[in-house]
């Protein structure tokens, strides 16, 4: 879970899971257009490029080749333990038994 919260503390990071969200299945290339149209962030494709490395390493990015084409798609599957672990967080704590 911990590499999970470190892929998701940087804030590219997160855009891309936001846009492998929107459409799946995305190319380098394609990735790189929709950070700069659509939130105005400009990052080189090396940049985005160790980005999807950091979130694949995590297992919330999957990585398919085929040919000279590399495509990425969302694998939300790693946050659901995030997911548990805020919730049980965000509970009220238990009192705690005294002796």
């Amino acid at each position: 879970m911990d590499e999970v919260f470190r892929a998701l503390a940087d804030p590219t990071r997160r855009l891309l899971l936001q846009e492998l969200r929107r459409r799946d299945r995305q190319t380098l290339f394609e990735l790189c257009t929709r950070l700069i149209t659509a939130h105005g962030v400009a990052v080189t494709r090396q940049a985005v490029s160790k980005h999807l490395g950091v979130l694949a390493d995590a297992g919330l990015v999957q990585v398919t080749r085929a040919g000279r084409t590399t495509v990425h798609r969302l694998d939300p599957g790693p946050l659901a333990g995030v997911a548990g672990w805020l919730a049980a967080m965000s509970a009220p704590a238990a009192p705690e038994e005294s002796p």
